[in-house]
């Protein structure tokens, strides 16, 4: 199911390609996507997710993140995921994930209370142009971006993928500014062919 600009969910993999050993971890241990290894290698380096906090998870599906975050929060945590297709899979009480487009959700929908964490996984249906590739993806990284500064309390941090391409020095000043601090991370679990990366604000400024 697509979104009127680009699909706000994950992108997927090749199909017949052999599963990799990050995706045969998953499975074994549970979680719905390799994927999971990207947010646990971002928080092992840089500790954003703590027990009670409340995560904005964009781009959820098929869960694994919310699963992640889920964990890290603990129960008296909350974690609140979006994503354009529908998600069926089990989560823990203090986790969920909604079926929403993220270009048209309102900030009301998302509740009054501000979230500590936005994280955000997504990725437009890749074309095999790279450009147009990367200017779909530099899309939904601003509005990740913009709910984020919308929705982040004080010093609260942001996580976002984009395929790196002419817009990345835009997106990386964009959270320069509204962030203390930020990192650049291209985690271990990425496809070697890959060309997306993490950029991550600390500390958003009041």
């Amino acid at each position: 199911m697509a979104a009127r600009r680009s699909r706000s969910g994950k992108s997927r993999g090749q199909t017949g390609r052999p599963q990799d050993h990050f995706g045969k971890r998953a499975k074994k241990e549970g979680f719905a996507a390799r994927s999971i290894y990207k947010l646990e290698e971002i928080d092992r380096r840089l500790r954003i997710l703590k027990q009670g906090q409340r995560i904005l998870d964009l781009g959820a599906y098929p869960g694994s993140w919310t699963q992640f975050a889920a964990q890290q929060v603990g129960k008296n945590g909350r974690v609140l995921g979006i994503d354009i297709q529908e998600h069926t899979g089990a989560l823990p009480p203090h986790a969920e994930i909604r079926h929403a487009d993220i270009f048209e959700i309102t900030l009301e929908s998302l509740g009054e209370d501000p979230f500590d964490v936005v994280l955000s996984d997504m990725a437009p249906n890749t074309s095999g142009h790279r450009d147009l590739d990367q200017m779909r993806s530099f899309e939904l990284f601003m509005r990740a971006l913009d709910i984020a500064k919308a929705m982040l309390k004080p010093g609260g941090a942001f996580v976002g993928k984009i395929f790196q391409g002419g817009d990345f020095p835009e997106a990386k000043r964009a959270v320069a500014e509204a962030f203390d601090s930020h990192r650049i991370i291209k985690p271990d679990a990425t496809r070697s062919e890959s060309f997306e990366t993490f950029v991550i604000g600390m500390g958003r400024k009041a």
